[in-house]
Order: structure tokens, then C-alpha cells, then sequence
């Protein structure tokens, strides 16, 4: 059984963030970290955030979800005709960090990456997803490709029937503090806006939180 299960919001590109958050909770090899996607994008590093992730599968378990903005990239590479919406979103800032000029000349083995990541992942008492759900349908047979673009203000779910509680991010809190409802959790904190990266321990409730300075709060 997993020590930790901790769930990191949407990182945005602040890899600086990242690293203190990681820093903080200092996994080991019996943790697992969920990242909930949109980790590239918007903010000033997404090549150093992609790098991170993949360092850390070294250290513990380390399930990725496929958030919209992964999407958008991968469909960039797939579809390029599909390119100017991914870099009117943040595509651009991703391209920056990686000094290249379209999508298709990332790195060869971060696309591979990416195209590993999973739609949801779930413990015996969470559910882990980008953006959002429909609670009457089992999680195996949700339009994933749908939910990972719906935010909580147009749909707010209510408890899954799976009785399991759900983390999700992709709906910025630009407050900074994180939504708690009892039967879901958003953690997406507006990290590239200016307040935090979020990650939270689903066995303890600990939640640690990073601004893109570097700066920690607990």
C-alpha cells in the first residue's frame, strides 16, 4: 500500500514551483504522485517541468493525466493546421522554453511521454481527473476527451456514484486557496497567475503550496 498519495495542480509551466513543492514533500519510492495536468503552457518553463516529472518517476510512482493543454499540444504535432489555437493558449511560452519553433521538434522522447498520459487514475477512496466528471456515469465509460475541458463554474458535479471522492484542477482559483467540497477537491490554484501551486496528500490531508518565486506556504 502507497505511504502518500499526493495530487499536484496545474503547474503552468513554473517549474520553479514545482521543485519547491517536490522539495517539500520529499517523496520516496512507496508514494505516489498524481500530477492532474496542464503542467506545460502559460507559464515560463515547461521544458523544465516536463524534465521534473520524468526525474521524478525515478524517485516514486508518478501517474500523469492528459489535460487539455497536453492535448492541444499533441494535437499541434498530429494536426498542425490545429497549431494556432494551442499557441494563442500558452502553446507559444512552451515553444519559448524549449527554443524551438513548432511543436513537432520537442524533444522526441517528452511527446513519446505525453502520449503515455491517462484520461483519470483512482485509488480505493479518490478519483483523480484535469477537469471534471459526470457523476451517474461509472468512470471507465466517461467522455474523457469532453471533461477534460469542462470547468466547475459551467458544470458542478455532485458526489460520483462511485461513492469516491474526486481531485481535479483545470478550474483556476485565482483566490489562490483551494475548493473543498467534501466529495470534491480542485486544486488548480492559479500558480502562473500569481498565487500557487497546490498539492495535497489524499491519506493525510497535508497540503503544501509554492508561488513561481519559490516561495512555500503550509
Amino acid at each position: 500500500m502507497a505511504q502518500r498519495i499526493i495530487a499536484v495542480g496545474d503547474v503552468h509551466g513554473c517549474s520553479v514551483a514545482l521543485r519547491t513543492v517536490i522539495g517539500a514533500i520529499d517523496p520516496t519510492e512507496s508514494d505516489v504522485v498524481v500530477m492532474l495536468g496542464d503542467c506545460i503552457d502559460r507559464g515560463p518553463d515547461s521544458r523544465g517541468v516536463i524534465e521534473q516529472v520524468i526525474e521524478l518517476g525515478e524517485r516514486c510512482q508518478v501517474i500523469p493525466i492528459l489535460g487539455n493543454h497536453e492535448e492541444m499540444l499533441l494535437a499541434a504535432v498530429d494536426r498542425p493546421g490545429t497549431a494556432s489555437t494551442w499557441l494563442r493558449c500558452g502553446g507559444r511560452e512552451a515553444l519559448d522554453s524549449y527554443g524551438v519553433a513548432k511543436g513537432s521538434d520537442l524533444p522526441h522522447e517528452h511527446l513519446l511521454f505525453l502520449r503515455t498520459w491517462v484520461d483519470y487514475w483512482e485509488s480505493e477512496t479518490h478519483f483523480f481527473a484535469h477537469a471534471n466528471y459526470d457523476p451517474r456515469m461509472p468512470l471507465e465509460k466517461q467522455e474523457w476527451g469532453y471533461q477534460r475541458w469542462q470547468p466547475l463554474r459551467v458544470h458542478m458535479p455532485e458526489r460520483h456514484v462511485s461513492g469516491k471522492t474526486a481531485i481535479v484542477g483545470h478550474t483556476s482559483q485565482k483566490s489562490g486557496n483551494v475548493v473543498d467540497l467534501g466529495h470534491l477537491l480542485c486544486i488548480d490554484t492559479f500558480c502562473h497567475g500569481g498565487k500557487w501551486l497546490t498539492a495535497y496528500d489524499t491519506v493525510s490531508k497535508e497540503v503544501w503550496q509554492a508561488d513561481a518565486e519559490g516561495n512555500l506556504r503550509r
